[in-house]
């Protein structure tokens, strides 16, 4: 199933499947249990984020691609972050830049698989990680550079935080329609250019070794969201260097999920 949280045309909030572009028909249920389509359908008026986080997980340098971008050596155990859930944003909604960031270009892209798991997972093998996963979405782990590198105390927390920094969507596609992780186009796209283009194959750490390692004596709670690591053509890996501006549109594609487009505009004083 391919589930979207949306608001109907009467400011209520749905959740849906078998959405068409323009309506969706409501499911009922737990999304954690059993969801249940009603058939009733409902014009979407706005899509929501498909799943509210309750941690977000990240891991950095997963893809050999853009290790090498980078120039550093291959990590031997899954490099781990979090970032704050309230930098969530929908579908279409704008990538903020803060005003902090606009003097000395520094936010960048970083296009990612996002899993969520749908049971408490604790001390989980490798063998049954996925089946803990709920689903999977496009999501991307946009990241302020200057922030990340020399703001922030030597942690990467503040400057992949800021509001509207986590953007995820559009669906959130059940585990039992994606049963391969690790075969996934992954792609982001800024101002009709492709930047970003990889598969969930060049991960150095599989979905399944992530969700083992983060189990480790440690409870992922229902609807814990991890992000993947990004493939290589960050924009800080460019030369010149990319970075986003207000009145850039920043499209993340995954195979079998789809695309999460959002524009990008600049905090208002």
């Amino acid at each position: 199933m391919q589930i979207i949280r949306f608001r109907g045309t009467n400011n209520h909030l749905y959740t849906g499947c078998d959405y068409d572009g323009t309506s969706a028909s409501v499911v009922e249920g737990d999304p954690y249990g059993r969801l249940t389509d009603t058939g009733q359908r409902r014009d979407v008026a706005k899509i929501e984020i498909p799943v509210v986080p309750t941690a977000i997980f990240c891991i950095g340098l997963n893809y050999r691609g853009h290790a090498k971008e980078t120039g550093m050596e291959l990590p031997k155990y899954p490099v781990v972050f979090m970032k704050n859930p309230g930098a969530v944003t929908p579908h279409q909604s704008d990538i903020v830049i803060p005003a902090s960031c606009l003097e000395t270009p520094e936010v960048d892209f970083e296009a990612e698989l996002g899993v969520v798991i749908g049971k408490k997972a604790r001390n989980v093998t490798e063998g049954e990680a996925l089946d803990y996963v709920l689903g999977y979405t496009c999501a991307n782990d946009v990241s302020a550079r200057r922030w990340q590198k020399h703001a922030g105390g030597g942690q990467w927390v503040r400057g992949k935080s800021f509001d509207t920094f986590c953007p995820l969507g559009p669906v959130l596609v059940t585990a039992d329609e994606l049963t391969d992780p690790q075969n996934l186009a992954v792609e982001s796209v800024l101002n009709g250019q492709t930047m970003q283009q990889s598969n969930t194959r060049d991960m150095i750490f599989s979905v399944a070794q992530l969700i083992a390692f983060l189990s480790e004596s440690t409870t992922l709670a229902p609807g814990t969201l991890i992000l993947t690591g990004t493939p290589e053509g960050v924009g800080f890996a460019r030369k010149p260097p990319v970075y986003l501006k207000p009145g850039d549109h920043l499209q993340t594609r995954i195979q079998g999920i789809g695309t999460l487009e959002n524009p990008v505009t600049a905090e208002e004083n």
